[in-house]
């Protein structure tokens, strides 16, 4: 059983792993600039670190309902696949978010449309998984026949 969900756990893993290490960065630059917790406001380099945390962990629920929910009923690999270029792009995010408010937004466009493609092919796994259990009417097997 974990063998059939080693991708999904290490990318998941991975973005746990990313997730500690803006919380980190947020510490390094509240130490740099003397911010004390629970202040969450300073110079303008603080704030958009701290924003970009902040929106880092918005999201980060979400990120992992759709990879685990795409992983599961739709195709674990190309989930995955996508899950570590949304690691990627939480990075661009991030750091570009932290030069300027404007440099964050390359990250955050790619973080969209890989949101947008995981929740599509969870969709989908629901849906086929659903008309399969139920209604007896696999989308998966009709395909395949037809290719």
């Amino acid at each position: 059983m974990a063998g059939d969900l080693i991708l999904l756990a290490a990318v998941s893993l991975l973005s746990a792993f990313q997730q500690c290490h803006f919380v980190w960065l947020v510490g390094k630059s509240r130490m740099k600039h003397k911010v004390i917790p629970p202040a969450v406001t300073g110079p303008p380099e603080f704030d958009r670190t701290f924003r970009a945390q902040q929106n880092c962990v918005e999201t980060y629920p979400t990120f992992l309902t759709v990879l685990w929910t795409a992983g599961w009923f739709f195709n674990q690999e190309l989930a995955s696949f996508l899950g570590l270029l949304y690691v990627f792009a939480r990075y661009k995010y991030f750091h570009g978010y932290v030069q300027s408010v404007k440099g964050r937004l390359t990250g955050f466009y790619l973080n969209v449309v890989i949101l947008i493609c995981l929740t599509t092919l969870a969709a989908a796994g629901i849906v086929n998984s659903f008309l399969d259990e139920y209604l007896d009417f696999s989308l998966s097997k009709k395909l395949r026949k037809l290719f």
